[in-house]
């Protein structure tokens, strides 16, 4: 939760609730906390380490420049998280994230076909995405 409130710098904590009294974690101990970043109210619960995140989920964040698409790799990879391919990554708590420009959707469906396939055809082949290079493609 901290982690993720740093990162973002349109985040807030809304509250956090925690495991009672016989419950299956230690009293005290955080069982879900509400935060909104972006302007999107999202709930973490507390699953303990049985219950694995996978790539099958990922948060999209859109950026308005390569300078922002730099600044959230660099941190939600940090201390362990990695990179992956084509503006994915994963953080150091196994969530996915693609990292990509606010006009992806412009830039990979151009009218121009092979426009489009020269563009997706670069994508594919970079791990963090270049904005320029996509443009020029």
């Amino acid at each position: 939760m901290n982690f993720y409130l740093s990162i973002f710098k349109n985040a807030r904590l809304l509250g956090v609730d925690r495991w009672g009294p016989g419950a299956p974690f230690p009293e005290g101990s955080v069982l879900m906390a509400r935060v909104e970043i972006e302007g999107q109210e999202i709930q973490l619960f507390n699953g303990g380490p049985d219950q694995k995140l996978t790539p099958a989920f990922s948060f999209t964040v859109a950026c308005k420049d390569q300078a922002e698409i730099d600044y959230y790799r660099d941190r939600l990879t940090a201390h362990g998280g990695a990179e992956v391919a084509c503006g994915w990554l994963t953080d150091r708590f196994g969530l996915s994230w693609q990292i990509v420009p606010a006009n992806i959707g412009e830039l990979l469906n151009p009218p121009d076909r092979a426009l489009a396939e020269r563009r997706m055809k670069a994508m594919m082949n970079m791990v963090k995405l270049d904005m320029a290079a996509l443009e020029t493609a």
